[in-house]
Parts: C-alpha cells; structure tokens; sequence
C-alpha cells in the first residue's frame, strides 16, 4: 500500500505514516518500492513479530495520554497528584508492554482474516486485506 492508501485508512497524514515505516524499515520489517505501482510491503516472518517488536523499532513512544502533569511544578497539589500516581502510571505501562510481547503479527493478521470472513455484506474490498 502507498503512504497515502495506509494514511486514509488510519485517518492521518501520509507524512506521519512515512517516519512511522521508514523506522519499521530500518529493522527489516517492511520494504518499500518508488514509482507507480510501489508502495509499502511486509519484509518479515509475521509469526516472528510481536507488537512490542513494532513499538520498540518506532523508538518507545508514550503509552499513555495520561500522564503526571508538570504545568506547575511548584505546586503541592500537583506534586502530591504526581507521587500517587507515578507507581500506577509505571505498572500499567509494564503490564502493557508485557503483553505486547505475546502478539504476533500472525495473531492480528489471522484475526482480521477470521473477521473479514466472517462479514456478510461486502460493499466494497477493505483497504487492510493481503
């Protein structure tokens, strides 16, 4: 798929989709082909691939919105907030990225096979299908 075919169906712009690959292609996980007809494709063994290989290759990025918030650090309220929840904020995170270990490629990818098999009416192809 093209950077603008993936963009479209992530609801982003093809600039973001293209720092997002070129770091996936730095660890072998994609490839990309110029010109007409190019675009995007799968480099790797899916079943070797979890979601926590894809997270580590675009650099660790926050797993969480939420956040301690630094808007006053002065602040005894917010640092009190901040000391509470710091413990749950690093839990939750591990326990996350924990999992992410365990899902492969292959196990997303057979997933959406199972669902798009099992769709009834098909109006149109799904951007996503191989």
């Amino acid at each position: 798929m093209t950077s603008e075919d993936l963009a479209a169906c992530m609801h982003t712009n093809p600039v973001v989709v293209r720092r997002m690959m070129a770091g996936l292609r730095e660890v072998g996980f994609v490839q990309s082909e110029k010109g007409h007809g190019g675009g995007w494709t799968i480099a790797c063994d899916l079943a070797a691939v979890t979601i926590k290989d894809i997270y580590d290759a675009l650099g660790s990025p926050t797993v969480f919105a939420l956040g301690n918030r630094s808007e006053a650090p002065e602040c005894l309220v917010e640092q009190a907030l901040n000391d509470a929840l710091d413990g749950a904020f690093r839990d939750a995170e591990a326990l996350l990225i924990e999992r992410l270990a365990n899902i492969s490629l292959a196990d997303l990818s057979n997933d959406f096979n199972r669902r798009f098999a099992a769709r009834k009416a098909h109006t149109r192809k799904h951007p996503h299908a191989l």
